[in-house]
């Protein structure tokens, strides 16, 4: 019997752009003490970014923001995006890494994507639109001009650089599932952030021509035929205007409800795409249905640099009340903080270096006297040898002194006196000088000793 062979159709469809190592990626983090509703967002954010994002990524609450810059490029992150709560309001920044520049900006307003869904009918989203990364669309950006601000041009590139770039001649029509669309309001100087899922539905075609066709009969019901018993005719379903009950009420099929009756919104598939029906050449109406998350931003700041390691500020709003433009400085005030950025990298430099040698000195340091730890070891066992020689010397010694005491041991039943009789005990004693007689000798008294060994 032969193999059955598994299609991986989940991998179909996908674009080749999204897969490769130059697609960008990024890390959605949030830092600091926000509430429930900021978390959240951070999770729709990712959502939004995916496949190219860490979208299970587990913040913890000793993590730092530097942990995050320091492990990024060693995964070939390119981008960090933070959130952040102060005062004020929501934080937002956009960290190009490893160099730089970070965009800051304050989150005016924002809406989670179960709100929006909750809000319109239409709006449903399966899963699969997430296997392929969204294309991007900027709107309502002036065209650059004398009279343009400068920063614009550098928000534009910012958002840009978050998405993979586009090539027509490999992007199959089927990965275009999403669209993020970031809009300029010149009148708020504010950046409008919007999510949609493109759907592809028949072109003048009726909603109930269309259920008929699809076979589909009502929401939340399983079976494919359409359910008709409740109408005495099929023109009663197809040409009865909303909320008339009777035959009076019929509408002319031209005029009747359509997905998309508008010409600009009719499109030529050039490709097959997914869904019933959609096959190549077909006219379909294109529609987009919005999923959130939703965020108003405000631009604040812009600084070489990443966190930490800041330069110079390209770019800084002073309140509600003043113009949106680029920092007007002297060619003294820009020199005085050059002079300062350099000395404070100096600085940086010099203690970077301290603390290397530092290092390098406590790990000479643990060679050395793990060294010398050895020769005391060796100096150690070469004693316990000289020790065991000589406790081997000591015990023959001992065994020759038993054997020398077995010899010259005592009996028991030995008899030993307090001191030999000489030879001039034995001889009488002379008379003193006075002629007086001496008293005869003591006789020594025997005393019988049992040894022990």
């Amino acid at each position: 019997m032969a193999r059955k062979r598994k299609n991986r159709t989940h991998l179909k469809g996908t674009s080749k752009d999204a897969s490769s190592s130059s697609a960008p990626k990024s890390f959605i983090i949030k830092h600091g003490q926000v509430g429930h509703s900021i978390t959240q967002l951070v999770r729709d954010m990712r959502r939004v970014m995916e496949p190219n994002t860490a979208s299970r990524l587990k913040e913890r609450n000793r993590n730092k923001l530097k942990d995050y810059l320091v492990m990024a490029p060693a995964l070939q992150v390119t981008h960090l995006l933070a959130f952040t709560l102060t005062d004020v309001a929501p934080s937002f920044r956009i960290v190009r890494l490893s160099n730089g520049p970070t965009l800051s900006f304050r989150v005016e307003r924002y809406s989670l994507m179960k709100d929006v869904l909750k809000s319109t009918k239409k709006a449903r989203s399966m899963g699969m639109e997430y296997l392929t990364p969204p294309l991007l669309v900027l709107a309502s950006f002036p065209a650059p001009g004398p009279d343009t601000p400068s920063h614009l041009p550098l928000v534009m590139k910012a958002f840009q650089s978050l998405f993979p770039s586009l090539s027509p001649q490999n992007l199959t029509l089927s990965s275009a599932r999403r669209v993020v669309l970031v809009a300029y309001n010149p009148e708020r100087g504010t950046i409008d952030f919007r999510h949609y899922i493109i759907t592809v539905k028949p072109y003048g075609v009726s909603k109930r021509v269309r259920r008929v066709l699809e076979g589909v009969s009502s929401k939340g019901s399983s079976s494919h035929v359409l359910d008709l018993g409740n109408e005495k005719d099929v023109a009663d379903f197809l040409l009865r205007k909303r909320g008339e009950p009777g035959p009076d009420g019929y509408e002319s099929a031209s005029s009747a409800e359509s997905i998309a009756g508008d010409d600009g919104d009719a499109v030529n598939l050039a490709d097959d795409y997914v869904g019933r029906n959609n096959k190549k050449g077909q006219r379909r109406a294109v529609r987009l249905d919005e999923v959130g998350p939703r965020m108003e931003l405000k631009l604040v700041k812009i600084t070489e640099g990443i966190p930490g390691k800041e330069g110079a500020v390209m770019y800084h709003d002073f309140g509600e009340c003043c113009t949106v433009d680029f920092v007007r400085k002297s060619k003294k005030e820009i020199a005085e903080q050059k002079a300062a950025h350099a000395a404070k990298e100096k600085l940086r430099k010099q203690r970077r270096e301290e603390q290397e040698r530092n290092v390098a000195r406590k790990k000479a340091g643990k060679e050395k006297a793990k060294g010398k730890k050895s020769v005391d070891d060796e100096d150690e066992e070469g004693e316990e040898e000289e020790y065991e020689d000589e406790d081997e010397n000591m015990e023959g010694y001992d065994s020759e002194e038993e054997e020398g005491d077995d010899e010259g041991a005592w009996d028991e039943d030995e008899e030993i006196s307090e001191g030999e009789e000489s030879e001039d005990d034995e001889e009488p004693e002379e008379s003193s000088e006075d002629g007086e007689e001496q008293p005869p000798p003591r006789p020594t008294k025997r005393v019988k000793i049992k040894g022990k060994r």
